[in-house]
């Protein structure tokens, strides 16, 4: 009789066991499933993140040119340019580098301009012109930067990573900056005001960084001091003004005039 009292017990306190184990190896099993698939999600944003890189900006035939202007480009002798220059709509005889100063070709929108280096071209130049107005267009309007009113609009001293910056007001660079980057990052930089780096002030790349992926956006005019040194591509709707011998590697692209004096521009590779 007791036996027959004893097996039933044990059978139940066997299945609550079996029941136990199996109910932890779920929870387990469900806990694993769950950090595979948590794993899997964070992959999918930081590929989602990737593929969000900012774009560079489309240059178009304008960015055939070291200096591109609408308005003209004075010159205190001697500058040197490497790269193709132009001017429109105004007339070539606006354009005052002479030959011996371009590594290139200077475009003209008639026969006024420099000899025996003038190729006239005024159609190439309105599309190029054109074409400068559009990538002006397309910096501006880039939404959602990665850093807003940095340093209240003095950089001096800072490292700046690949992204997209705004300034609602006027930028300054008093002193040296870096520009950090692998080869394919894209840095834009929009500029409410004017932007004016200070005399004897340099940008240096770091990490593969090139000044062909750097766009500098900007609504008012632009100083580089004397002996400065800049990076990148210059996007202005108003001047760009180089001091005496300031040095620039990257694009001079204005909506008005460029202003050079014993100035040096070499259009990125």
């Amino acid at each position: 009789m007791k036996l027959k009292i004893v097996l039933p017990v044990l059978g139940l306190f066997l299945g609550g066991l079996m029941s136990s184990c199996s109910s932890e190896l779920d929870t387990s099993m469900a806990s694993k499933r769950s950090n595979e698939n948590s794993g899997a999600s964070t992959t999918s944003v930081t590929s989602a993140q990737n593929q969000t890189a900012l774009k560079v900006v489309n240059l178009g035939v304008a960015g055939n040119f070291a200096i591109l202007s609408k308005s003209g480009i004075t010159n205190v002798y001697k500058s040197s340019v490497t790269g193709d220059v132009g001017s429109s709509p105004i007339t070539g005889a606006a354009i005052l580098l002479t030959c011996p100063e371009v590594n290139g070709s200077i475009f003209s929108v008639n026969a006024a301009g420099p000899l025996p280096c003038r190729v006239t071209n005024p159609s190439m130049l309105t599309t190029a012109v054109s074409n400068m107005q559009a990538a002006y267009t397309d910096a501006a309007g880039r939404t959602t930067p990665s850093f807003l009113n940095l340093g209240a609009g003095n950089i001096g001293g800072k490292t700046l990573t690949a992204g997209l910056y705004k300034w609602t007001t006027a930028l300054i660079i008093p002193t040296n900056i870096t520009i950090s980057g692998s080869s394919n990052d894209v840095f834009i930089f929009q500029i409410a005001g004017t932007l004016k780096m200070s005399s004897a002030v340099k940008i240096t790349l770091k990490g593969g960084a090139q000044a062909k992926n750097i766009f500098w956006q900007t609504s008012g005019a632009v100083t580089l001091g004397t002996t400065s040194h800049f990076e990148g591509n210059i996007l202005s709707q108003t001047a760009i003004n180089l001091q005496t011998g300031a040095s620039v590697n990257g694009r001079l692209l204005a909506q008005t005039a460029v202003s050079l004096q014993k100035s040096t521009v070499v259009i990125p590779q």
